[in-house]
């Protein structure tokens, strides 16, 4: 496979050649403007000005993320039944990291336990104490349950009954987990104040008491974003890496997400290709302090190794809804996927002679097995349409998609087919087809990927070799665009870690 062009290539290299073209006639324009404008003319109504692109980058001073257009921290919908009021936006300022700082402190942090108080908050212990006041809280262990963790703090076995009762039409305690927290403040007759149990870091349920009677309401939590860069390079898996760093590992599987059309992430990760991150870490307040709770977006991302550089920015063309661009305004996204599946490692790849592990004879691999564990979710690689699901000799349950000009993929050996798949039914790029298995002739878990063109197999790594972009950033969102764009490099690339302030993952 053909390295893929640099992000800002040929491309780049045209447009510059537009930018100085474009200067020169702006120059005519406009002493030809100033002269018009002297005789008391101006521009017609339906003259039309021109975009100008550029690849490179600005050169702007660090800024809230908050305040950049098209560009606003997540917002959590509430369900129907809350009755809780919508968050509100954060104002998010990137804050460069102490000198001192290094990845051995980094690592010896753990995110679900960072606090850090917040400025201007102060603890409520001395009114409670004067109040009367009281408040119990804890977590679910395995074993443990909600009821045994509060009788031996000394809450009545009438309390309990009444917590339940109260709670059961919104929550059943008997789906409790490890993990889950709660928090009951009582009053000096030790009779409930609240109730509030977390069962999710940024979703409570509520019991409270009013002059009414009980109330119940589901809460969400705002979550607090601050803005962290991290720089790696891979050692044995971008997984591990990043792990390695004290970051959130899930933050591997969104990389690789983003690079889905450029990158196969099994078969080009070398040892040494370098990696840098900067994306959202999401805090929620707790008691005055605030509590690490899960990464939030990556905002901008570079991968540079032995497959090229690849750089993405993040950008919302409609308000909240965000896709990530390379710096010419191009999307990443393409036709196709480079790969079916979120996959550990490759077991075959495409061959014209490979000795077949079963039946020990060479012949052609017209494929790339990719090993998963059984169960592993695979997609189709493009749009396009079922047209066989089932069983089909050697391949096992097989699924068959047919996409535009002549393209078929093949899925082999699956343990079990999406129940919702039909044949004839149109079907979406990352839309799952069926699950890792080791049906028909097979040694271990795995899918057997193919893809013919017109019938005839094709090599499924140069699938996007010489197709068109499928769009670019809009000419009337392109001054939007240039902004963000050129903030998240300066944060990406400026050499220095970026972190919330009084932490290091």
């Amino acid at each position: 496979m053909h390295p893929p062009p640099s992000p800002i290539g040929s491309r780049r290299k045209t447009r510059q050649h537009e930018v100085l073209r474009f200067r020169s006639i702006a120059i005519g324009v406009a002493i030809g403007l100033a002269l018009i404008t002297s005789f008391g003319a101006g521009l017609e109504a339906n003259e039309v000005e021109t975009v100008h692109r550029s690849g490179e980058v600005g050169h702007f001073e660090p800024i809230e993320i908050d305040s950049l257009p098209s560009h606003r921290p997540p917002v959590r919908t509430p369900s129907k039944d809350s009755r809780t009021q919508a968050m509100q936006p954060t104002q998010v300022a990137m804050v460069p990291r102490k000198s001192s700082a290094t990845e051995s402190s980094a690592k010896s942090s753990t995110p679900g336990r960072a606090k850090r108080p917040t400025a201007g908050k102060k603890t409520s212990t001395s009114i409670a104490a004067l109040s009367g006041i009281s408040v119990i809280k804890g977590k679910l262990s395995r074993g443990q349950s909600l009821s045994g963790l509060l009788q031996v703090r000394g809450v009545s076995a009438q309390l309990l009954r009444t917590i339940d009762r109260q709670i059961r039409p919104e929550f059943d305690f008997r789906r409790a987990r490890p993990g889950d927290s709660f928090r009951l403040t009582l009053d000096a007759n030790r009779e409930l104040v609240q109730f509030r149990y977390r069962t999710a870091p940024d979703e409570s349920i509520v019991l409270s008491r009013t002059e009414n009677g009980y109330r119940v309401t589901r809460e969400d939590s705002p979550l607090q974003p601050h803005i962290i860069r991290m720089q790696g390079t891979v050692k044995t898996s971008l997984y591990k890496s990043i792990r390695g760093l004290g970051h959130d590992p899930a933050l591997a599987s969104s990389f690789a997400d983003i690079f889905a059309w450029d990158i196969d992430f099994t078969r080009q990760l070398k040892r040494g290709d370098g990696y840098t991150i900067l994306y959202e870490q999401l805090f929620r307040e707790e008691d005055g302090n605030e509590i690490y709770v899960r990464p939030g977006r990556i905002l901008a991302a570079q991968f540079s190794g032995a497959v090229g550089e690849h750089t993405a920015v993040y950008f919302e063309e409609f308000d909240g809804i965000g896709s990530y661009f390379r710096p010419d305004g191009d999307t990443l996204e393409q036709e196709y996927l480079v790969a079916p599946l979120k996959f550990n490692r490759i077991s075959s790849d495409y061959s014209s002679a490979r000795n077949h592990p079963i039946l020990k004879v060479v012949r052609p691999h017209h494929g790339i097995d990719y090993a998963a564990r059984t169960g592993t979710p695979l997609w189709s690689i493009a749009n396009g349409t079922v047209i066989f699901k089932g069983t089909n000799g050697g391949f096992g349950n097989l699924v068959k998609i047919r996409h535009a000009n002549g393209y078929v993929s093949f899925y082999a050996h699956l343990s079990a087919f999406n129940p919702k798949l039909a044949v004839g039914q149109k079907i979406k790029q990352k839309q799952v087809v069926g699950y890792v298995g080791q049906t028909g002739l097979a040694t271990g878990p795995h899918v057997c990927f193919r893809v013919t063109k017109y019938g005839k197999y094709v090599n499924p790594a140069s699938l996007n070799h010489g197709k068109a972009i499928q769009r670019s950033v809009a000419d009337s969102q392109w001054a939007d665009f240039e902004m963000v764009r050129d903030h998240l490099l300066l944060g990406l690339r400026d050499g220095s870690d970026r972190e919330f302030a009084g932490n290091a993952l």
